[in-house]
């Protein structure tokens, strides 16, 4: 990862007014900053999710959204969200739909959420990148609430699981 990467600075309606280094925004300093989430539903009502690499500087080793990324500085939301879901997942033809937007706030960073939701058919491969993806599956609606609360889940994507919820009638 390139702690030099330049990531646009947001308000919370998604207005861009500044930018700031991958670093400066995983520093504590509060910076809000635009990030994308797919959720990626296969026919049978399952959700993917991702266990994050142990090399992220963010909650390695832990399970977590579909698909996750920073906006790029001068890129937008849409670009962004079709170009992690190539580089994540190897999807690229994906018909993604805006489910809502949020801030989320950890002890080292600030984001503006922009979560969406796509379908996959039986017939579309996943091949996610293992410099980013240690496992990647499959999990019923059921065992994604069981394993809540027990540490394997990072804390962005049990908060977000809640609102993913109630926007789809899960």
């Amino acid at each position: 990862m390139n702690s030099d990467e330049l990531f646009p600075l947001v308000d919370e309606a998604g207005n861009v007014v500044g930018q700031a280094t991958r670093r400066e925004c995983h520093s504590g300093l509060m910076l809000l900053h635009p990030v994308v989430h797919l959720h990626v539903f296969n026919n049978a009502g399952e959700l993917y999710l991702q266990k994050r690499s142990m090399n992220k500087d963010i909650q390695p080793g832990k399970w977590d959204t579909s698909v996750g990324g920073h906006v790029d500085y001068g890129e937008t939301i849409e670009k962004a969200l079709r170009r992690e879901a190539r580089e994540e997942l190897g999807l690229d033809c994906i018909k993604p739909r805006l489910l809502f937007k949020y801030v989320f706030q950890s002890n080292v960073e600030r984001e503006l959420v922009n979560a969406f939701a796509a379908e996959v058919g039986d017939d579309v491969k996943i091949t996610f990148d293992p410099e980013e993806i240690d496992e990647g599956r499959f999990w019923k609606i059921s065992d994604i609430e069981a394993a809540m609360g027990n540490g394997i889940l990072t804390p962005n994507f049990e908060q977000e699981f809640g609102r993913l919820k109630m926007a789809l009638g899960l």
